[in-house]
């Protein structure tokens, strides 16, 4: 009876071991699996324009999902003054949804960040500068300089489909076919011509299968020709922009419903994806 309770004891004990190392090795398996392999952080506004303030809400929804699915993190914030060096040493990737930052402290950290071999994307309304609006053309360096493409000139209306032509091979454009049609979209045009500056790689432009683009009611929002970038990057920075962003809104009807939503086109989120998995494995430079 004593051997029988000595054996006993010892199969225990060595049973509480065994369930201990493997509770312990899935413990460091799941911590392991759950380490991100890159982080984001994403700024916004969204207080100006239903339709961009619609996308925030669609993006800040949609990317969490995306981050999971592909192991890295997603934060978001619309507090501007994290854009500072401090905040910003934590994530290798920042998103510009909407706006831009306005306080010359903010700029600064942002243009350090993007110098030092920091990732970005910047859609839409990101891009915008007028002077005389409430986004002035204040910031050469951004918009001249980084972006490249200057001012706002003009824009389609309503936001409507285009086909989108691929122009260059990237990674970004990886597994994309050489045309496809995008979500619903406000489409800019801007000030200067992005086919003469030797640092832009212009990756996508609306093809010609798409004109008339814009149905007015006015008619200079309806285009009949033209080349009109609406993806690119510049060489000299880890960096994408995307024209992309300007969801469609029942504005007409008074009801400010969404009537389309930009992530739900499976081509264009995965160049969106593309950008990101890109980003964030890329060394610095």
């Amino acid at each position: 009876m004593t051997i029988f309770n000595q054996n006993h004891q010892t199969f225990f004990k060595r049973s509480i071991l065994v369930l201990l190392l493997t509770f312990s090795l899935f413990g460091f398996s799941q911590k392991k699996k759950e380490n991100p392999k890159f982080k984001v952080i994403a700024f916004y506004t969204a207080k100006n324009d239903q339709a961009h303030i619609s996308f925030v809400h669609e993006a800040n929804k949609y990317f969490p999902k995306l981050a999971e699915e592909n192991h890295f993190e997603y934060d978001s914030t619309s507090n501007w003054d994290n854009l500072n060096a401090k905040f910003l040493a934590k994530y290798q990737i920042v998103l510009f949804l909407d706006t831009r930052p306005e306080k010359k402290e903010q700029r600064e950290a942002f243009q350090k960040y993007m110098e030092n071999g920091g990732g970005f994307i910047g859609f839409h309304f990101s891009a915008f500068a007028l002077n005389n609006s409430s986004y002035n053309q204040d910031w050469n360096w951004y918009h001249n300089t980084f972006l490249g493409s200057g001012e706002y000139g003009s824009n389609t209306w309503r936001p409507t489909s285009a086909v989108l032509r691929v122009e260059n091979q990237h990674p970004v454009i990886k597994n994309l076919p050489k045309t496809f049609s995008s979500a619903p979209n406000e489409w800019y045009r801007w000030s200067n011509d992005l086919t003469k500056n030797p640092d832009i790689e212009i990756l996508l432009a609306i093809d010609e299968s798409s004109f008339p683009l814009g149905t007015g009611p006015k008619a200079h929002e309806i285009w009949h020709s033209g080349y009109y970038p609406v993806v690119w990057t510049n060489k000299k920075y880890k960096m994408l922009y995307v024209n992309m962003g300007h969801n469609d809104i029942d504005y007409e009807g008074g009801t400010n419903k969404t009537l389309s939503y930009t992530f739900e086109n499976k081509t264009q989120s995965q160049l969106i994806l593309n950008a990101l998995l890109w980003l964030g494995n890329s060394k610095k430079k």
